[in-house]
This record gives structure tokens, sequence and C-alpha cells, in this order.
């Protein structure tokens, strides 16, 4: 058995994908809709369903659009009513991230973000792999209290392909109150290699543990089997 249980986060989109998900073994949830767009921020009706019918923890993304993860105030003031809403709907924390135009975190609007999610954690999600320096924006996100998590490929379009990276980006982050979330690309069977080899505590899936669209519990619980050997 390992030292420390490995957290499984499943992107789920319907209620019906949260209760396979939680059936097969899930730690978390993140809860989005528009899977095609990388994920865009769900309904009020559908965060509220999803956190009434899971006994795990739902972390909702909050996106407004897929066209940049630069925003301009418009879409911003979107974002802080989103992330206020999502926190009375039940979210267990929010998903977000968002870049300066020279493809830097923006900390201002992280710092916002967090206040307004008023205790809730914050994931940074994979705006993060579109930094121009993976090390530097990590730096940022450690520096920020409230940032639980970061959502991550290594900066390539498959994790599987970035080992090395997230070793560094895991060692890099040990001690402090951010995980090193690992996800984009992640196959059952590929899965228990790439933790042992990578050293996260942590991975995200999604199409890895769906069949014809939807979340399949079996494909779930294989991977908790496998994280838990």
């Amino acid at each position: 058995m390992r030292n420390e249980r490995v957290l499984l986060e499943v992107i789920a989109t319907t209620v019906a994908d949260a209760k396979a998900a939680a059936r097969g073994g899930a730690d978390r949830l993140e809860l989005i809709t528009a899977m095609g767009e990388g994920g865009l921020t769900p309904s009020i009706g559908m965060i509220e369903a999803v956190a009434a019918a899971v006994p795990i923890p739902v972390n909702v993304i909050v996106r407004p659009h897929s066209h940049s993860f630069v925003y301009d105030a418009d879409d911003f003031a979107v974002i802080l009513r989103d992330v206020r809403a999502a926190r009375a709907a039940g979210a267990n924390a929010v998903v977000f991230g968002m870049l300066t135009a020279s493809r830097e975190v923006d900390r201002e609007a992280l710092l916002r973000v967090v206040d307004a999610a008023d205790g809730m954690p914050v994931t940074f999600h994979r705006a993060f792999d579109e930094t121009r320096d993976l090390r530097e924006a990590l730096d940022i996100l450690l520096e920020v209290d409230g940032v639980a998590n970061v959502l991550t490929s290594g900066g390539r379009s498959s994790v599987l392909d970035a080992v090395g990276e997230v070793q560094l980006l895991v060692a890099q982050a040990a001690g402090s109150a951010c995980t090193v979330l690992a996800g984009a690309g992640l196959t059952v069977d590929r899965v228990a290699g790439f933790v042992h080899a990578a050293h996260v505590k942590a991975v995200h899936f999604g199409s890895g543990v769906r069949s014809d669209g939807v979340v399949a519990e079996e494909k779930v619980r294989l991977v908790r089997g496998l994280l838990d050997a």
C-alpha cells in the first residue's frame, strides 16, 4: 500500500456523471459545462443539484468563455459574481485562472478571486500551462494564501509527456499548502506508472474515465484501485 492516498479528481458535467464518479471512488469532482471547450462555468442549478447529489466535494470551474485566459473588466466582473454564486450554491472550491497579456499569472486578479471566494479554496487551472515560465508562475501561486491546487499538464498537451517537469513542480511545491494536481491525457493503463515516476499526490481525470461521453463508474473504480495498490 502507498504511504499516502493519492487524491482522485474526476470531471463531471451532469448529475449522472457526478454520481458515477462518486460511486467509483473519486475523492472530488470538478464540475464544468462545455467539456469540448476545455470547461466553462456550469449553471447555478447544476451546482446545487450536484452538490446535493454526492457526498464528495464539488469544485466548480469559473470560466466565462474559452476565447482567452486574458479577461477584460466586464469578463472579470462576471467571474467575481460567479465565484460568489458558486459558493452560495454549495461549491467546495472554485477553479479559476487568469493571465496577463505577457503570459504571467495575474496576481492582482487572483487575490480578488480569493477574496470573493471568502474562505473557499481556489484551484488555479490549466491557464498555468500557458504561462511563459511554469516555475515562476508556481512561485506566484505559492505566495497567495487560498490557492490550494494547481492543475497542470507540465506545459504539454498530455501530462504523460511531462514527467520531468511535473517532478520539478511537485518538488517546488513540497511543504506548501498548494498541491500539484496532474491532469490532461491521463489514461487508466498509464496512471500508476505516471504517479510513481512523477511523485504526484493528486491526479485529475476527464476523458480517461469516460465511455460514450459519460463518466464510467467501472473506469473510475479501476483507477482508484490502481492508485491504492
